[in-house]
């Protein structure tokens, strides 16, 4: 689904909290309308990476261009301009408890446009059902199973039809067959949307189902040491770190699906 122009590019980034670094000299491309895939073992970045990314830390050092224009570099205005073409699912969903679904995806809605209420329901509705949710719009998070609340935060998510999705281990917690629907539904979208989708994981099955191309950090050289298609990396890695992270116990089987 990749149209090989980039629409993200990181460029030189260091990941650290204070004298302590996670990840340096970080280059990569992620071109609009691929599923791109940042892996690596626990504790080596990967959350952080994306955070840096979506606006919620700085770099230490570097940049992320968004179609050719410096996030971090850029004013404050101009950041919040580009946010508003982000859309982020993360970890555990993070819907607000006290308020049912439809209120949930309203609130970007209800901050960012000038729509009357009454087509703020309709819309948070419509989206709920784009994540197979028709009909749960007065249903609380609590209510709901986890498999349904992450569709309820991908709907929230895709308010306010967001050129770039950012996920945050999507199937955390979830059993094989809801995170398989769960990967089956952002492939969906991105083909429905034409959205360019970046999702952090450590989960194999994820990774080898819907990544288009992926970059892994690893947490002992502190830096990227592969890029490319998982599936190739499978076949073709030489290095040990990433061979073993990509051929561990029974967890590729989905790898031939």
């Amino acid at each position: 689904m990749s149209s090989g122009a980039p629409k993200i590019v990181v460029k030189d980034m260091d990941i650290a909290y204070g004298d302590f670094v996670l990840q340096r000299d970080l280059n990569f491309e992620v071109r609009a309308g691929e599923v791109f895939m940042i892996m690596g073992r626990s504790g080596c970045g990967k959350s952080t990476l994306l955070k840096q990314m979506i606006g919620l830390k700085e770099p230490s050092k570097g940049d992320v261009w968004y179609d050719d224009k410096p996030f971090w570099a850029a004013d404050p205005e101009e950041r919040v301009g580009m946010l508003r073409h982000f859309g982020v699912l993360y970890q555990g969903g993070a819907l607000w408890s006290s308020m049912t679904l439809a209120e949930n995806v309203a609130l970007p809605l209800a901050a960012y446009t000038d729509l009357s209420p009454a087509d703020i329901q309709d819309l948070a509705c419509l989206k709920l059902g784009l994540v197979g949710l028709d009909g749960f719009a007065d249903y609380y998070p609590a209510q709901l199973s986890g498999g349904m609340r992450k569709r309820a935060g991908l709907a929230r998510a895709m308010a306010l039809d967001p050129d770039i999705l950012f996920f945050d281990e999507p199937s955390a917690g979830l059993d094989p067959v809801t995170s398989r629907h769960l990967d089956d539904l952002i492939l969906a979208l991105r083909d429905s949307l034409g959205a360019t989708v970046v999702v952090v994981s450590h989960e194999l099955a994820s990774i080898f189902a819907i990544a288009d191309n992926s970059i892994f950090l690893d947490a002992e050289s502190k830096t990227a040491i592969a890029a490319g298609n998982p599936r190739t990396l499978l076949k073709d890695a030489t290095n040990e770190q990433v061979r073993d992270f990509l051929t561990r116990g029974g967890d590729n089987e989905r790898t031939e699906a």
